[in-house]
């Protein structure tokens, strides 16, 4: 269905961008030290969009708008509603945080957090190689600005300052990749782009030559080695609210533009970018597992978790296409996504119990900060062991089923090197276990450092036990969310 100006596609993103000015302009006046009125506006304005996107993936349908330079499908609607709701968690998580340490002089971190929610949507949508660029520019000036929000802190600037530079290159290698494939094709619209490489017309080193810094970029906002410098310091030296919202939705959107581009654009050169993910893969989990046993700072043990985590992704996004063929992508790339939904909600869970315990004038960000939380608060230690637990991927956890599905759809493409490739996972797994199992034993068997109690204010209770309660329900009933990821994809790859 072809629309030239399909205004209704844009909806969610026109009104997100109008309430997002709203806000900016309510901010204004709002004097309480909390931004009580900003906060509550800015969650209503989430969710809406969240609610006007499940519509949209309801329906099933695949629209086109604009030129065909945005496209509306069921992956895209789904993507964009879990991101949503990531941010209103994160918004809710962070408050709390952000108001001890000086954050809330104005309401900016709400407002980009709103703007950066934008450029994910317009990823998540873009169906052309420039629209794809301005969401990613859009989300990563926000998130810049968003690290560097706690002006008085060294660390928070310094980290700002790396993201900054390391960030810059990135793009630079993503809009280099990009205008080589222009280039090539003649085209910046991702499906004309596909017919003309299947077409065989343009020279295969052209267009890999492209590809290599396209998958480069990709690499980078995924946070996977060798391009992962970024991410630990950034974990870090960022105020944790601000971590949380850098580690959690965007990881979303990099998956999003990684189909849109690799998928529905690069396809027929799936052998070669295949082999590219597969060095990527095997390196993040060996790395990312390894640099993370030797961490005492447990936001950087959770960086270097992040970076072994997307190596399973990769698992997922290299196990579509089969010597030419495509019958095993639907539960390749349906597994991957299933992967990176269950790894951000458990991410925002983890995160949410670091910020709970953070208070005025202490971060809570070493490991032995968490000694005897489960003699303080049994309810967020159990929150807690039950994060690590999924992302170590012991049953019946949902980490176990999207490590079980991504190498169960490796295992049945019976690609070359897959039996091996998931044998490597599992162990890399078993080593990744170790490090979540010694936080574990901190917080049930180390005495305790402080005796002080562990409050939270209402909204932040309820909203970190749901988020703990769903990690284990999708645990011990995961089909219903296999399911919407595979119909999601099915759909979406048949339009």
């Amino acid at each position: 269905m072809m629309d030239n100006l399909n205004w209704v596609v844009l909806y969610p993103e026109i009104i997100l961008l109008t309430m997002t000015c709203v806000i900016a302009l309510f901010d204004l006046g709002v004097k309480s030290p909390r931004r009580t009125g900003t906060y509550v506006l800015s969650l209503i304005t989430l969710a809406g969009v969240a609610l006007i996107e499940a519509m949209y993936a309801g329906t099933g349908g695949t629209v086109y708008a604009f030129d065909n330079m945005v496209v509306s499908d069921p992956m895209g609607n789904w993507l964009k509603c879990f991101a949503t709701i990531a941010t209103m968690m994160t918004f809710v998580y962070g408050r709390p945080y952000a108001a001890d340490r000086d954050m809330m002089r104005g309401g900016e971190l709400f407002i980009l957090g709103l703007f950066a929610l934008l450029g994910m949507f317009i990823m998540i949508s873009g169906n052309n190689f420039l629209v794809l660029y301005l969401g990613l520019e859009l989300l990563t000036l926000s998130s810049y600005a968003l690290v560097a929000l706690r002006r008085d802190h060294g660390v928070a600037t310094e980290a700002a300052m790396k993201y900054f530079v390391l960030g810059a290159m990135a793009s630079g290698f993503l809009l280099y990749g990009l205008s080589m494939l222009y280039g090539a094709t003649g085209s910046l619209d991702i499906g004309t782009v596909f017919k003309v490489i299947a077409s065989g017309q343009v020279k295969h080193q052209v267009l890999v030559l492209g590809l290599v810094f396209v998958v480069c970029g990709l690499a980078f906002k995924l946070g996977v080695v060798p391009f992962h410098m970024w991410i630990p310091d950034v974990y870090q030296g960022a105020p944790t609210a601000v971590t949380l919202m850098i580690g959690g939705a965007p990881k979303l959107a990099a998956f999003a533009m990684a189909m849109r581009l690799l998928v529905d654009g690069l396809l027929p050169l799936a052998m070669d970018w295949q082999q590219m993910l597969m060095v990527l893969a095997v390196s993040s989990l060996l790395v990312g597992n390894l640099a993370a046993i030797a961490q005492t700072n447990l936001k950087r043990m959770l960086a270097f978790s992040t970076i072994a985590q997307m190596g399973f992704v990769l698992i997922g996004l290299l196990s579509g296409v089969v010597q030419g063929s495509t019958v095993s992508a639907a539960n390749a790339y349906s597994s991957a996504m299933f992967y990176v939904v269950t790894y951000v909600l458990t991410t925002l869970a983890s995160f949410g119990v670091i910020l709970l315990l953070a208070r005025e004038g202490f971060e809570s960000e070493e490991i032995a900060d968490l000694a005897g939380l489960n003699q303080r608060s049994p309810l967020y230690a159990g929150v807690m062991a039950v994060c690590l637990f999924s992302l170590a991927g012991i049953p019946p956890l949902v980490g176990f089923y999207a490590k079980l599905s991504v190498l169960q759809a490796l295992i049945a493409s019976g690609q070359t090197g897959g039996l091996q490739l998931a044998i490597f996972a599992v162990l890399m797994s078993l080593i990744g276990a170790f490090y979540y199992l010694r936080v574990i034993k901190v917080m049930y068997f180390d005495a305790p450092l402080t005796a002080t109690t562990v409050s939270a204010s209402a909204d932040v209770r309820v909203v970190l036990s749901l988020n703990g309660a769903l990690i284990l329900v999708l645990g011990l009933l995961p089909g219903g969310l296999m399911a919407l990821c595979a119909q999601a994809i099915v759909r979406s790859l048949g339009s």
